[in-house]
């Protein structure tokens, strides 16, 4: 009877949760009306002594912060002047949040005790205090208005009355409640893929059920849907879309080529990577009378095929962009449409959108045209094939390249088409270089695969002519039909590419890194930053810390994104940017493209806000595809370092942080962590300022950009690490 008793007694002094978040909601409710204290625990059915002890150390804890105020003696309202604010919440690996409000400059720091069961991701409501710490703006999550997500990717353990999940999202810090009733058939160990149900007031965890088992950990399949799955992406085409774009009429009609500018006479040719599937992209080339040149830029005419209101038109807006994985690309449109009819395959004839210009030996625009046209492909180059015109001067013989029959007897015109235009793009590129233009040409790492889709080397993507060539015309489409639409009067909704100016803090930091290498930024206005920044990447390149570098420097310029607020590009030096030349992979161009014929048939200017929307959902599905590509490079080069456990790399310190220094291996790009707890040689201590570890002992520095050898540990592909040792000399 008296273990009952304490029981009992325990049980009733246990901490309410949320509570804070409880009172401040009865409060708000209440409005102007003040309550004490009973009032509150009525209203919570709370009536043990120990309940109200907590009722009231709240209320004081909540007025000291200002978010309540007592107005009689015991009696409290709600401080609702200006300290609500409606934003989403970006949750950090430590469980600490920041929430982004689009109407302040910066954004509510939330400790991990008051993020109050939101999510990455949510929409949420906060409170902001009235003071502040660190300088930032701090809160608490007080409600949650909308979950981004109720799915969830994790590894389920099952034990013998019920089961945990622990998700992948390092950004989810909670693991979820499974009964053994909505286990759905799933193992202990599998990877799958649970749906939230609820979180009771008193649980620890939220409770979940299973709703589908994606498998064992590590496998390709596995783990590449898993990725897809936690970020809300789309693994296939539902059978309704794919039987409604089968069943589209696809063929070249008469009647259309009346409609259209008819260019099936002129050069034409696609430049693309040698594994590329669809190509959205042509360049047409033609000497007119007058010396100058008639370069056409030649577009896949998705929106021909692709009708508003129709259910492929909302799928391909849901997903916005194709998703580019390691091994495989999850298309934006179903292989009807990307594959075989908007692809301007060699030696066919397409529906295709174009700006055509006369441009001069200087490069200089003459003359444009935009429209909707039919063309034909005279032949299909993998970048490697256009390079071997451009350095030797030689007309290609190789199989690989699409010229049969009569289409031989135009590869004289093809090579001189590809060297003129690989002149009138290098001067394209100096103009640009000198206007402002920032030369990012970040190493980028490929994976060769075997038949099973594991990765057996490793390769790196360099830009070279051939590529630039094809992305100064691509540049000069998407610039030249903004301006075409903006210099218009009066003005008129269009969808921009824009990029702001780099943060003043952010700069500062890249300095003070670069600084350790001996670089300097001249931060004396925008000029000079432009012209240092690209001094800095032209003298990094080639060496140990250019990556790295590169990567900073990548990090401290602001986020690109779609708007039909137009606020120029930084990057690229442009006022007018839009994104035009991919709509087979991307939504943004299809809404370039129906907007410029809109204007082009005389159209009035058409909804700012609604496009505005379509703009912001495009950027937020833009960076969950680059997240999800990213999780599936780092997952197949920990796969691929598996194969090289306890092997010696040489690599540079990439970061060093209070828990552990990252090394980026040189030879293959895959980087790592040497855990601080794992050195074992001396008691090693962070020094922040100078981004660097030193020993107490022996006084032996590891400092950020340092060549080191490591010892691969482990290779961990469930939890997604690779741990290295250093080894030392």
């Amino acid at each position: 009877m008296g273990r009952r008793s304490n029981s009992q007694k325990r049980n009733k002094s246990k901490n309410i949760g949320n509570l804070s978040v409880k009172i401040l909601k009865i409060l708000k409710e209440s409005g102007s009306q003040p309550l004490n204290y009973k009032q509150i625990a009525a209203k919570l059915g709370l009536t043990d002594a120990s309940s109200r002890n907590q009722i009231i150390k709240n209320l004081s804890q909540l007025a000291a912060k200002q978010q309540i105020e007592m107005i009689n003696r015991g009696k409290y309202v709600a401080n609702t002047a200006n300290d609500t604010y409606e934003g989403r919440i970006d949750v950090t690996a430590k469980g600490n949040a920041y929430v982004i409000v689009d109407e302040l400059e910066e954004d509510i720091f939330i400790a991990s005790q008051y993020v109050n069961k939101a999510f990455n991701g949510d929409t949420v409501e906060v409170y902001v205090f009235k003071r502040r710490r660190r300088g930032n703006h701090e809160g608490e999550i007080v409600r949650i208005i909308e979950r981004a997500t109720e799915e969830f990717v994790g590894v389920i353990q099952v034990n013998e009355k019920f089961a945990f999940v622990e998700p992948q999202n390092s950004k989810v810090n909670t693991d979820f409640f499974v009964s053994k009733d909505k286990l759905n058939g799933a193992k202990d160990g599998e990877v799958v893929l649970i749906k939230l149900l609820e979180w009771p007031e008193k649980a620890r965890s939220p409770f979940a059920e299973v709703k589908e088992v994606l498998g064992l950990p590590g496998e390709n399949e596995t783990e590449i849907h898993a990725i897809l799955l936690q970020y809300g992406l789309p693994y296939e085409f539902p059978h309704e879309v794919e039987a409604y774009a089968n069943n589209i009429d696809t063929s070249i009609t008469k009647e259309e080529i009346g409609k259209r500018r008819d260019m099936r006479e002129t050069l034409t040719f696609t430049i693309d990577p040698k594994d590329a599937k669809d190509f959205d992209d042509a360049l047409s080339f033609k000497v007119l009378e007058n010396g100058n040149y008639e370069v056409g830029i030649h577009i896949a005419d998705v929106s021909h095929y692709l009708q508003p209101g129709t259910i492929l038109d909302e799928e391909a807006y849901n997903r916005a962009t194709s998703v580019y994985l390691v091994d495989r690309v999850v298309p934006m449109l179903p292989e009807i449409l990307s594959n075989n009819a908007c692809s301007l395959r060699p030696l066919e004839e397409k529906y295709t959108f174009s700006a055509v210009f006369e441009i001069n030996e200087q490069a200089q625009i003459k003359g444009e045209w935009y429209g909707r046209t039919v063309t034909y492909s005279d032949a299909r180059f993998a970048y490697e094939e256009a390079q071997h015109i451009i350095e030797t001067g030689d007309k290609l013989i190789d199989a690989s390249v699409s010229l049969t029959g009569d289409a031989y007897e135009t590869s004289d015109a093809i090579k001189e088409a590809v060297l003129k235009l690989d002149d009138l793009a290098k001067i394209m590129r100096e103009a640009r270089m000198k206007s402002g233009a920032l030369s990012f040409d970040k190493t980028e790492v490929r994976f060769t695969l075997d038949e099973n889709n594991e990765p057996s080397g490793v390769h790196f993507k360099t830009s070279k002519d051939a590529n630039k060539l094809i992305e100064e015309f691509m540049l000069l489409a998407n610039k030249k039909v903004s301006e075409f639409v903006s210099k218009k009067t009066p003005p008129r909704t269009f969808v921009y590419r824009i990029h702001d100016e780099p943060d003043d803090e952010k700069l500062a930091s890249l300095q003070n890194i670069v600084s350790q290498f001996g670089y300097s930024l001249n931060l004396q206005n925008k000029k000079t930053v432009t012209q240092s920044l690209n001094q800095l990447l032209a003298d990094v390149k080639g060496k140990g810390e250019q990556n790295m570098v590169d990567t900073l420097a990548i990090r401290s310029m602001s986020k690109a994104e779609y708007s039909t607020q137009n606020i120029g590009h930084y990057g690229l030096s442009f006022d007018y940017y839009s994104h035009f030349t991919s709509p087979i992979r991307r939504y943004p161009d299809v809404m370039a493209h129906r907007l410029l014929q809109h204007y082009l048939d005389g159209g009035q200017s058409l909804n700012a806000d609604e496009y505005q929307e379509k703009c912001k959902h495009s950027s937020e599905m833009e960076s969950l595809a680059a997240n999800a590509e990213r999780d599936s490079i780092k997952f197949m080069q920990i796969k691929y370092m598996q194969q090289h456990e306890n092997k010696v790399f040489v690599g540079t310190i990439s970061g060093v942080t209070e828990w552990g220094i990252y090394v980026e291996i040189i030879e293959n790009k895959c980087e790592g962590m040497v855990r601080l707890r794992d050195m074992n040689d001396d008691h090693y201590q962070f020094i922040q300022e100078e981004f660097a570890i030193e020993g107490k002992k022996n006084g032996m520095r590891y400092v950020l950009g340092d060549t080191v050898e490591v010892r691969v540990r482990k290779a961990d592909l469930i939890k997604r690490h690779l741990d290295f040792s250093i080894v030392v000399q």
